[in-house]
């Protein structure tokens, strides 16, 4: 009892530590942003992640009891009830609390990893993982200060889970039923897409049972904790599960189930499938797999949409060097953390289990960098063994291991704390982007549309507590088009889909249909069976619009610019077939130097100021207009503007306010983004100016 009671306060300290020096190298972001004022609104921090912004959005809704039907505000997510619970318990402001969140409960990972080192008598293997998990390149960038998202836990629960699955394989202990099953349930509550690792992990102990009955081994023990697991997993609510599991454990415990494992399962299996249990693991193989989407119309026509899978960063192939810092911190930790977790399976069986997260970590490599996290705890425990092996191996005294441990830690952590000190992600919004949602906040009703691009659309509703079309959770590709169109195609066009397809939502809402494409809707009501003839129709002067219910706003951000030609794949392609279009012309730079006779815009791009030409790569094409744009003291944007070639092809811009030129070709220039963003050029008739910022700029929809 007393060698208990000492390994658990070593276990204490262990975690202590672990956990502090987490939070602490957090702190250094604080330190560098501390000194620039746009990170700051009302003397708070702001988030580094644009999701962040929906789960605020609940857990300020929670929290002031308000929240109209159809905002999608999150109020029954797991995060937005934590964080109000937290807002409510401690004395901190709203701010505060999902700012520094992240760092506090991504910490929790050291635990679990530690009582891993533990369970397989290797306590510095365990601690040393710690430190090294708690603040890997894609561990740290996706759990810093700020990060406020589900992914603070997304990593602590499947390593709790692994703890608790190599306990229950050793020890075979009953407690281990239900901490395991109770672990899935809270992870699944957490984070619903949990269920494809859960399932990985529910294999990995079906081979386990293989294995038993090969060696002719009694697996009763594991029959009864895959029952468990499948019970935890099942596709219903929450409480409905929970009680299933405490019946279950009762039942156990009374030995009344102890001859009937095998009726248990089959029973548990069954009331997995038949809960549907296994249909979010489907669905999303399914989102992975088909980048194109497809609407159809009553069997009569359909539509094809692009894919925003095509678009996102994260859901793209990475460079292997990219890859192993992001899991390891450098290339060579990465190979060692592989033989290490090699040699550790060798040596503990046992450790087979964290395969899942392993996989799924590899995943990446192919599937996009955001899956690395979960293979980081499982290379740093790799890694760990390894080195703890080594030195042991090679070093008889203590103190001379303990001196060798520490200095091989330091080396495996230096690159990773490097990576911190150099990791200067800004905040989602800056202070001045802020101030113009804040003021947007008091002059718009909670039913009115806030229109933007998907990337902006959380942080708009928690601003300005309104109703947008597209946020980070709907960007399908048929929720995309008509917001693409509008901000891409001239302003007539722009504001016509904005008052459809708005009207439309609202419609479907009203009926329940949230699952039918909008763009088809409007199709069959107003009895088009080609999408091409009806966009045609809105060039008309009588078209018929729906009866307005709410005010329409654009708001068009600065930062657009970067991602315009993203955005115009959306609507740059005929629905009836998917073929695309042709790409616009955008080119934007800062990096200009002006000469006698040209200006050189970098990429071997000069402006012939003589001859009015732009050259690319020795090919000259004539510019049909010159523009310079600059706000004046009273806050006015002036224009000037010169005609230069008639058959001109190309228009360009030079934002002096701003520092860079732009040169594009007259889709994007006649687009409703530029004329009204860049030029502030408004069509009276459909659009009129509300707030008119160098850095976002708002117009009301008219008709």
């Amino acid at each position: 009892m007393l060698h208990l009671e000492k390994e658990n306060k070593q276990l204490l300290i262990l975690i202590i530590v672990a956990m502090s020096f987490s939070f602490l190298l957090r702190l250094i972001w604080v330190e560098y942003a501390s000194e620039y004022e746009h990170y700051y609104f009302n003397k708070q921090f702001m988030i580094n992640t644009n999701d962040g912004y929906y789960f605020a959005e609940g857990a300020r809704d929670i929290l002031s009891g308000v929240s109209q039907e159809n905002d999608l505000s999150p109020i029954d997510n797991a995060l937005s009830i934590t964080t109000a619970f937290f807002v409510k318990l401690l004395p901190f402001s709203f701010e505060s609390i999902i700012f520094y969140m992240p760092a506090i409960f991504s910490s929790l990972v050291v635990i679990p990893l530690i009582l891993i080192g533990s369970a397989i008598k290797h306590i510095e293997t365990g601690f040393i993982a710690a430190l090294l998990a708690s603040i890997t390149w894609s561990y740290y960038n996706r759990t810093m200060v700020g990060y406020y998202d589900t992914d603070m836990l997304n990593v602590v629960f499947p390593t709790f889970l692994l703890w608790s699955l190599i306990q229950a394989l050793q020890k075979k202990e009953d407690k281990y039923f239900l901490i395991t099953a109770f672990i899935i349930i809270a992870y699944k509550w957490w984070y619903p897409q949990s269920y494809s690792l859960e399932f990985a992990f529910t294999f990995i102990i079906i081979v386990f049972i293989l294995y038993k009955i090969w060696k002719k081994q009694d697996f009763s023990y594991e029959i009864l904790l895959l029952s468990f697991m499948f019970l935890a997993m099942m596709g219903i609510e929450i409480i409905y599960s929970f009680l299933a599991i405490l019946m279950l454990y009762l039942l156990e415990k009374k030995n009344i189930i102890k001859k009937h494992y095998y009726i248990i399962l089959i029973v548990s299996i069954l009331l997995f499938f038949l809960s549907d249990g296994l249909e979010p693991v489907i669905g999303k193989i399914k989102s992975y797999l088909f980048l194109q989407e497809l609407n159809s119309i009553s069997g009569d026509i359909k539509l094809y949409f692009y894919s925003v899978k095509q678009t996102i960063r994260e859901a793209g192939q990475i460079p292997f060097g990219l890859f192993a810092n992001r899991i390891s911190g450098h290339m060579i930790s990465f190979l060692l953390g592989l033989v290490g977790f090699i040699w550790l399976i060798y040596k503990h069986k046992v450790m087979f289990l964290a395969l899942p997260m392993l996989i799924l970590g590899f995943a990446a490599y192919i599937g996009g960098l955001r899956f690395t996290v979960y293979a980081v705890p499982i290379l740093a425990l790799g890694v760990a063994f390894l080195l703890r092996e080594i030195v042991f191996f090679f070093v008889q005294k203590l103190w001379q291991r303990y001196i060798l441990l520490i200095l091989g830690t330091a080396l495996l952590l230096v690159p990773n704390i490097l990576h911190i000190i150099e990791y200067k992600v800004p905040t989602v919004f800056t202070k001045q982007e802020v101030k113009v949602l804040d003021k947007l906040h008091s002059m718009t009703k909670r039913e009115d549309y806030v229109v933007a691009w998907w990337d902006y659309g959380y942080p708009i509703r928690y601003y300005t507590d309104v109703k947008t079309l597209i946020d980070g959770g709907k960007h399908s590709g048929s929720d995309n088009f008509s917001v693409s169109y509008a901000l891409t195609q001239q302003q007539k066009q722009s504001a016509k889909i904005l008052r459809l397809d708005v009207e439309y939502t609202e419609k479907e809402y009203a009926q329940k249909k949230q699952n039918i494409s909008t763009m088809a809707q409007i199709l069959k009501e107003y009895g088009y069976s080609n999408s091409n003839s009806f966009l045609d129709s809105l060039l008309l002067d009588d078209y018929r619009l729906p009866e307005k219910t709410r005010d329409i706003y654009l708001m068009l951000p600065h930062k657009m610019l970067d991602i315009y030609a993203t955005v115009e794949r959306f609507s740059n392609l005929d629905l009836m077939n998917g073929k695309k279009g042709e790409q616009s012309f955008l080119y934007r730079t800062r990096n200009f130097s002006d000469r006698k006779g040209s200006i050189s815009l970098g990429q071997d791009i000069i402006l012939d100021k003589k001859k009015g030409n732009v050259v690319f790569g020795g090919k000259e094409i004539p510019i049909k207009l010159f523009i310079e744009t600059r706000y004046m003291q009273d806050g006015s944007l002036r224009v000037n503007s010169e005609f230069i070639h008639h058959d001109g092809l190309l228009y360009v811009v030079y934002m002096r306010s701003y520092g860079e030129f732009i040169i594009v070709d007259s889709n994007v220039y006649n687009s409703t983004y530029f004329q009204l963003f860049v030029l502030e050029n408004y069509n009276k008739q459909y659009y009129e100016p509300l707030l008119l910022d160098p850095y976002i700029k708002i117009y009301k929809v008219k008709i």
